[in-house]
């Protein structure tokens, strides 16, 4: 990821990935003898650990915490969405946020995402359409959209 806006996440979320780099960062590499069979795993493990390191780096310094995003009912980071899915009438809520940071009963979809690009800006009863993973085009209509943690909608996902 390459951008510079700003990250929306929970405080939670913020505690958990400075927990989680502090770890990874204190965490002694294995060196592993060049003729061993393990040097190739240890090698790939190595890499993934310096990726995640760098990811975590990312987010935490474009993290906005403590900044809710204003109920105005315009879909966003830290919203929780209410959707309708056009073509089935089924209906979902999620929390728009970094899908990898929080950890909450209520199912996370990234900005990033088709559905999160696509949603992202939309007002009650505005329809938008993305691209599923299929190809497929989908369209969904914005039923309702509240700042995570506030009275609202039962941020369980919900099908009709």
């Amino acid at each position: 990821m390459t951008s510079t806006a700003g990250v929306w996440m929970t405080s939670q979320a913020h505690d958990r990935l400075q927990t989680e780099l502090h770890e990874l960062l204190t965490r002694g590499d294995i060196e592993p003898d060049e003729d061993s069979g393990e040097y190739a795993r240890n090698q790939a493990l190595h890499s993934a650990r310096q990726a995640r390191i760098r990811r975590i780096h990312h987010l935490l310094s474009n993290a906005l915490i403590g900044r809710n995003p204003p109920d105005d009912g315009i879909a966003g980071p830290g919203m929780v969405l209410t959707v309708r899915y056009d073509d089935t009438r089924a209906v979902k809520t999620f929390l728009l946020a970094v899908r990898e940071a929080e950890r909450t009963e209520t199912e996370v979809y990234s900005v990033q995402s088709p559905l999160g690009r696509a949603i992202t800006g939309a007002r009650p009863g505005e329809r938008r359409t993305y691209r599923g993973p299929s190809g497929a085009t989908m369209a969904v209509t914005l039923l309702h959209a509240v700042p995570y943690g506030a009275d609202g909608p039962s941020p369980q996902p919900v099908t009709s």
